[in-house]
C-alpha cells in the first residue's frame, strides 16, 4: 500500500497546501527556512503515527484564521489532512478474492483526519452490485428462493434476502452470519477492518534534534520509560539496546555485567557495520557503550547510577570522546540507523519515513552518502519523504521527486511540483544542483583534460579533425576537455578533481606561472602518471604556447583576418620581434607599440576565424603543424584511464 497524494489544511502555517503527488520512493521537499516543511511532515505524520499524537486544535489550528474556527459545528470534523492511498497487486488481488472481481471501481482510497471529530475517516469507490453478486455466487438455492435472492443489488438487500428463507441451507446462513460480523454490516467498513487498518503503513518521523543522548541515567530512564515521556532520541538508544537483547533492568543486576559488556559490543558492532556501509566521511570509528558509576558533583538525573555512556573511537588516533562530542551530522547518521533498524524489525507494516532535514550537519559529500543510504537502504522497502535546503541533497537526475514548499503572502504554505511557481530563493538548491550536475556532466568526466581557455579548446578540437582527415591520430573521444579560464587556476581544478578520483591531465604553457604547482600536484600522484604536458615537448622551442604548434605565417593570417577592421596594414613576419620566444607574445608587443584595439591583443579572435572559416584554412594547415599536433595527440592518448579502472 502506498501513499500516492495529500493535501493539508488549517494545521499551523498551512491555511491549503494545494494536492500534491508523493512519489512511490523518494519524495523530496525543497524549501527555505520557515517555508512550512518541517509542519507538512508533522501533519502527514499524524495520518498513522507509529508513536501516538494528536492534533491539538487551539494549538495547531492557524493563529490568524481563529475566528473562522465557528463556522464548523461542534462536533464537525475540520479538515487537517485529505491523503490517497493505493492499494499493491497483491493486496487487490486479495480484496477480488474476498469480494469478487470489480469489487473495487478504484483501487485508491482516501483517509481524513481532522480537528472535533478526531476519529479517521476513510472512502473507498466499490461495486457493491458486482460484491453482492460474488457473495451468493456460491450458494445453491432453489429456484424460488434464488429469484428473490439473486434479484439483491446491496449487502444490506442480501442480508434481508437471506434472513427471509424459510428453511436456509447451511451456507445461506454461513453467509449471512459472516456479514451480520461485519461493522454495521457494511461493505465500507468491512474494507476498513480487514484491509486498510491491518495493511496501512505507519508513519514514521525523525528530525534533526532526534538524536542519541550520550549519557543517560538507567533508573531516570526507566521511570520515564513507564510513564511515556520518553523523547525520540532516548527512543533510538533503546532501539539500540533492543539489538543487543539487553533491556534497561539488566543493568541492576551486577551479576550479568561481564554478558552486558559483551551485548553492547554487539550491538553497537552491528548498528556501526551498517553505517559505515553507507559513511565515507571517517571509517576509522566504531561506537562504544560503557556502563559508569556516577561522578562526585553530578546534577539530576545523572546523580542516580548506573550511567549508560554511548563513546565514539577513532581507531587512528587511538583515542575515544562522548557521543555528543563527534560531529552532529555523524550523531544524527547513527541515530536514525539505531531507531529505523529496530523500528523495521518490530513493525509488520510498511513504513512511510519523514525525515526532517537530514543533511542538516552535514558535509555535501556526507549528504550524498545520506541520499545513497536513502536510495539504496531505505526506498526499495518504504517510502520516504524528506526536507531539505540543500543543493547537495537535491538528486539533479531525479527532478521527479521535488515538491518545492513556499509559504506565500495571505494563503500561506503551498506544495507544489512546478517549480515554476517557485520564488528564486525556494528554486535556489534546484538550480545549484542543476549546475553541479551540469559542471560534472558537461566539462569533466572519467577522463579530464584541463586546459587554460576555450582558444586553446578550438585549437585541439579543429587540430584534432585535420590530422584525422589527412589520416594522422587524433584526441581521443574518451577526453573531456574542460577550460578553467586562465593558468592561476590549474592547480586549483586539478585538485579538485583528483579528489574526485577522476583521470585528470594538464596542458601547459611552458611558462605558465602556475606550472610548479601543478607539478607537486603531479609529484603527489594528484595527477594522472605524466599527466603534466607541456606545450614545449611538441614545437621544439623551450617556451611556447599551443598557437606556436602552427606555422607562423598561418597564425599570422589568422590575426589578420580577426582583425582586418582595425588593422592599417596585414602584419608581416618582418614587422614581428622573433627575439621572443612565443608568437603571442610578439603580436601583443606589435599592438601594443602601434595603440591597435587600445593596445591589447584577444587570444580568443585568432581562434574564433579559425573555427568560422575552417573549411578554407584547414587545407592550408602545414604537414610540419599536422605531425606536431599528432605527436600530442599520441602522447595524450597514452595517459586515457579504460572504463572501470
Amino acid at each position: 500500500m502506498k501513499l500516492v497524494n495529500a493535501k493539508v489544511t488549517y494545521y499551523r502555517s498551512v491555511e491549503d497546501s494545494d494536492e500534491f503527488g508523493v512519489e512511490p520512493d523518494v519524495t523530496c521537499l525543497v524549501g527555505k527556512n520557515e517555508s512550512g516543511k518541517t509542519t507538512v511532515l508533522q501533519a502527514l505524520y499524524r495520518l498513522n503515527p507509529v508513536e501516538k499524537v494528536d492534533l491539538e486544535e487551539v494549538v495547531d489550528f492557524p493563529a490568524k484564521l481563529t475566528r473562522k474556527r465557528k463556522d464548523w459545528g461542534a462536533k464537525q470534523k475540520i479538515p487537517v489532512v485529505v491523503a490517497t492511498f493505493r492499494y499493491d497487486d497483491e493486496e487487490l488481488e486479495r480484496i477480488e478474492q474476498d469480494l469478487g472481481p470489480g469489487a473495487l471501481r478504484s483501487p485508491e482510497f482516501t483517509l481524513t483526519i481532522g480537528y472535533r471529530d478526531t476519529g479517521r475517516t476513510f472512502g473507498h469507490r466499490y461495486n457493491e452490485a458486482a460484491i453482492a453478486k460474488h457473495l451468493r455466487s456460491e450458494l445453491d438455492l432453489p429456484s424460488a428462493a434464488a429469484a428473490t435472492v439473486n434479484a439483491t443489488s446491496t449487502v444490506a438487500d442480501l442480508l434481508g434476502a437471506l434472513d427471509s428463507l424459510e428453511e436456509p441451507p447451511a451456507a445461506a446462513s454461513a453467509l449471512a452470519e459472516r456479514i451480520r460480523n461485519w461493522r454495521r454490516e457494511d461493505v465500507g467498513h468491512y474494507l476498513i477492518d480487514e484491509y486498510v487498518l491491518p495493511l496501512m503503513p505507519k508513519f514514521v518521523y525523525f528530525g534533526d534534534y532526534d538524536v542519541m543522548p550520550g549519557k543517560v541515567s538507567i533508573p531516570d530512564l526507566i521511570r520515564r520509560r513507564d510513564n511515556g515521556t520518553l523523547k525520540r532520541g532516548e527512543l533510538a538508544l533503546l532501539s539500540l539496546l533492543s539489538m543487543a537483547d539487553v533491556s534497561l533492568e539488566d543493568f541492576r543486576k551486577t551479576d550479568k555485567h561481564e554478558r552486558l559488556i559483551r551485548e553492547l559490543e554487539n550491538s553497537g558492532n552491528v548498528i556501526s557495520d551498517e553505517v559505515f556501509e553507507y559513511w565515507s566521511q571517517n571509517t576509522d570509528l566504531e561506537v562504544q557503550l560503557e556502563v559508569l558509576p556516577v561522578e562526585d558533583a553530578a546534577q539530576p538525573p545523572l546523580n542516580e547510577g548506573p550511567i549508560l555512556q554511548i563513546r565514539v573511537r577513532n581507531q587512528r588516533h587511538k583515542v575515544s570522546v562522548p557521543f555528543d562530542d563527534r560531529s552532529r551530522g555523524f550523531v544524527w547518521f547513527f541515530s536514525f540507523l539505531a531507531y529505523f533498524n529496530d523500528l523495521e524489525e518490530a513493525e509488520d507494516n510498511d513504513l512511510i519515513l519523514l525525515l526532517d532535514e537530514p543533511g542538516l550537519s552535514l558535509h555535501g559529500r556526507a549528504q550524498e552518502d545520506l541520499l545513497q543510504l536513502i536510495d539504496k537502504r531505505l526506498a526499495p522497502k518504504h517510502q520516504v519523504i524528506y526536507t531539505t535546503h540543500s543543493p547537495f541533497m537535491v538528486s539533479s537526475r531525479q527532478l521527479q521527486r521535488v515538491r518545492t514548499v513556499v509559504d506565500r503572502d495571505k494563503v500561506g504554505t503551498k506544495v507544489s511540483a512546478d517549480v515554476l511557481k517557485a520564488d528564486t530563493d525556494t528554486a535556489f538548491p534546484l538550480l545549484a544542483a542543476m549546475g553541479i550536475e551540469m559542471t560534472q556532466t558537461l566539462f569533466i568526466g572519467e577522463n579530464t583534460l584541463l586546459i587554460e581557455g576555450p582558444s586553446d579548446l578550438i585549437y585541439l578540437d579543429v587540430l584534432g579533425d585535420a590530422a584525422e582527415t589527412s589520416g594522422r591520430t587524433g584526441l581521443d573521444p574518451q577526453w573531456v576537455k574542460t577550460p578553467i579560464g586562465g593558468a592561476g587556476k590549474l592547480s586549483t581544478f586539478a585538485t579538485l578533481l583528483g579528489a574526485n578520483q577522476l583521470n585528470v591531465a594538464v596542458l601547459i604553457d611552458s611558462s605558465t606561472k602556475d606550472t610548479q604547482a601543478v607539478k607537486r600536484l603531479r609529484d603527489n600522484d594528484q595527477l594522472a602518471a605524466n599527466g603534466l604536458v607541456e606545450i614545449s615537448e611538441f614545437t621544439g622551442a623551450g617556451d611556447a604556447d599551443i598557437e606556436d604548434i602552427f606555422e607562423p605565417a598561418f597564425y599570422l593570417d589568422l590575426v589578420n583576418r580577426a582583425y582586418a577592421t582595425v588593422l592599417p596594414n596585414p602584419i608581416t613576419p618582418a614587422e614581428l620581434n622573433t627575439n621572443i620566444p612565443r608568437i603571442v607574445h610578439q603580436i601583443e608587443e606589435y599592438f601594443r607599440k602601434r595603440g591597435i584595439s587600445n593596445g591589447r591583443f584577444n587570444h580568443y579572435k585568432p581562434a574564433a576565424v579559425l573555427i568560422r572559416e575552417q573549411a578554407t584554412l584547414i587545407p592550408k594547415i602545414s604537414t610540419a603543424t599536422l605531425d606536431s599536433a599528432q605527436r600530442l595527440f599520441i602522447r595524450l592518448n597514452s595517459l586515457i584511464r579504460p572504463n572501470g579502472s
